[in-house]
């Protein structure tokens, strides 16, 4: 089997990244979703506990009860053992009452203990429900500009693992402040039962503290590499999962791994090292705890010799000590816990604060019904201000008349439906249904009158019948039914083995391209929107079934206003206009007819889709050979 370091050296390096583009991933992701540390975040986080804030203060009441009775088990042992010394019949029964009061703090802490675990895991599920919840819907209306620019595998980190290191700093929190009041009560008593011992014993928290101030700096930027080091690893994982069949086809398997090999190695390493730090504070810890001890059993054994401090006592800071740094302990594991949530956190508002550029305006209108009417009013527009993508734009597109979009690829025909439908906004100039500028209806108003069907269909899992009526959940069968006959579905749908109860796999794999396609017409028919929208529809579909098409098409786009995108221009010779783009620009208009006779871009573009490869100009049967 070949090694990964024999790939390696084949490939020589080939198609692997340099260290410059994954910093400048890293510095994206970054400015993307903000620093590593943001004390707001637990402000933010608190607004979604606080609709089970009674439930929070239970279980902070429970932590309390249970610390308190943590704290009292020592001084009920020195009661026992005082009272054991004693001897004779009153030290006996003292002794009794400490075995009982023992056995009911025991049963105290344990209930209370209870109490506080079922109450956090309860509400820790239920808050991070209702994040979870939030931040799908949020993305659900997000600007497509920011979808654009996201890795899929990134986000689903976030979604994710960032919300999971959120719901365990809830569940660590509350222990967190039980720790905390253990910590400071275990000082105070030890303080009151003798001080000057007390003082002694606590001579070794400064070393911790100068461990943690030398450590912490470390440890935090160890963390900050490991997550980031992740989020680059998931994103490759994604992609390469997501175009598995291009890389198979493409013979690419050794290249891919070896880029993803890279990525993950290099997260290995930051999670090594962060594990590393996370661990260097639990033994140094436990080295303290045994030196504290050793200070409590040589200076408290002197005193009790010299009878200036009772047995009991001297036990009870032995149990205190040993108390003592299990808080410190706890807090020292859970600092990973609470830094990872930090960050989590700000990564998590930073996307539910994306703005939703694309938002309805106060008084948005909700027509019940369009004429259909389209007008493109001086439109430019760009992805970004460097590269304009529509120059000057202007047509219009009458009620119930069909228009195509022809031009070569990158003139702007897609962006012009985008803009339509508003999943963008024009940079300058305006875009009008019916008179009424789109940025003043509601989006739900243009969803509802407005139908796409995209060159690649998208499926979803679940039904064929489900799939048809997606947009449209109120459809009756009938109506599902009649939309697949009309696009010449209903044939091949009814000879699959549930017919239109069939479960789709994913995106529908399970069919071929052509049938995914016409199941997406259908969606568009049973929609039954006013302005219809096809954007390379037939590109991936074979002749006959485009015949099909092209006539159950004629009856659909009758009474509707249709702009069809086509590079196959046999498909739009018979629409009533055709507007032909030339780099964002309206360089001609006509009918196919009149676009023939003016001897133009069109009709340059019809030669070159009938002509036949002889007589192909000869740098394009050069190009066309060598390839």
């Amino acid at each position: 089997m070949t090694s990964v370091q024999d790939r390696r050296e084949d490939l020589n390096g080939a198609g692997r990244p340099p260290r410059a583009v994954v910093g400048s991933q890293i510095s994206r992701d970054e400015e993307m979703f903000g620093a590593l540390f943001d004390r707001g975040v637990v402000s933010r986080f608190t607004d979604y506990v606080r609709p089970y804030r009674r439930r929070v203060l239970l279980a902070v009441a429970a932590v309390l009860v249970a610390t308190g009775a943590q704290l009292a088990i020592p001084l009920v042992v020195r009661y026992g053992i005082d009272s054991a010394i004693l001897g004779a019949d009153r030290g006996a029964a003292m002794l009794l009452s400490a075995v009982a009061v023992f056995a009911a703090v025991i049963a105290v802490n344990y209930a209370a203990t209870w109490l506080q675990d079922r109450i956090i895991a309860v509400t820790g599920e239920q808050v991070i429900f209702d994040l979870r919840y939030a931040m799908f819907a949020h993305l659900q209306h997000v600007a497509l500009s920011f979808m654009d620019k996201t890795e899929v595998g990134r986000m689903m980190s976030r979604l994710q693992g960032d919300v999971n290191a959120l719901q365990e700093f809830l569940e660590n929190s509350i222990t967190v402040l039980g720790d905390l009041v253990l910590l400071f009560g275990i000082i105070a008593i030890m303080l009151v039962l003798d001080f000057e011992l007390g003082i002694v014993t606590l001579s070794v928290v400064p070393t911790l503290l100068v461990l943690r101030v030398v450590w912490l700096p470390r440890a935090r930027e160890a963390f900050r590499r490991a997550r980031e080091t992740n989020a680059i690893a998931n994103g490759a994982l994604a992609e390469g999962i997501h175009a598995v069949r291009t890389v198979q086809g493409m013979r690419r398997e050794a290249v891919n791994f070896d880029l993803y090999d890279d990525k993950a190695r290099e997260n290995l390493k930051a999670h090594l090292t962060a594990a590393k730090y996370a661990q260097i504070m639990v033994p140094a810890v436990d080295t303290l705890t045994g030196a504290a001890m050793g200070i409590v059993v040589f200076l408290g054994g002197a005193q009790v010799l010299d009878k200036t401090l009772d047995v009991g006592v001297m036990v009870a800071f032995l149990f205190y000590v040993q108390r003592f740094f299990d808080p410190i302990r706890s807090l020292t594991i859970q600092y990973s816990v609470m830094q990872r949530a930090m960050a989590s956190g700000k990564r998590i508002f930073e996307v539910l604060d994306v703005p939703l550029a694309i938002d309805d305006r106060p008084g948005a209108a909700d027509p019940p019904a369009l004429d259909g009417a389209i007008e493109f009013r001086n439109v430019n527009f760009s992805y970004t201000k460097r590269h304009p993508i529509l120059k000057d734009v202007s047509f219009t597109v009458a009620p119930g008349e069909t228009v195509a979009l022809v031009g070569p690829t990158g003139s702007g025909k897609t962006s012009i439906t985008s803009l339509l439908h508003r999943f963008y906004d024009v940079s300058s100039g305006s875009v009008l249904i019916d008179g009424r500028d789109v940025r003043d209806y509601a989006k739900s108003a243009l969803g509802r009158h407005i139908a796409m069907v995209l060159q690649e269909p998208f499926l979803f899992t679940g039904t064929v019948f489900e799939n048809i009526r997606f947009r449209t959940t109120d459809a009756t069968q009938a109506d599902v039914e009649r939309a697949a006959r009309a696009v010449g579905a209903h044939d091949f749908i009814v000879q699959l083995p549930d017919g239109y109860g069939t479960v789709l796999e994913q995106q529908g794999r399970n069919l071929s391209l052509g049938q995914r396609q016409l199941l997406s017409f259908a969606r568009a028919l049973v929609a039954d929107a006013r302005i219809l929208i096809l954007d390379e529809a037939t590109a991936s579909i074979d002749s006959n079934t485009e015949r099909q098409i092209q006539r159950a098409l004629a009856r659909l786009l009758e009474g509707r206003t249709g702009i069809v995108i086509a590079h196959r221009l046999a498909t739009i010779r018979n629409a009533d206009r055709i507007i032909v783009l030339q780099e964002g620009r309206v360089v001609e208009s006509g009918t196919h007819a009149s676009l023939i006779a003016e001897k133009g871009l069109y009709a340059k573009l019809h030669t070159l889709n009938y002509a036949s490869f002889d007589d192909l100009p000869d740098d394009l049967t050069a190009l066309t050979a060598r390839t």
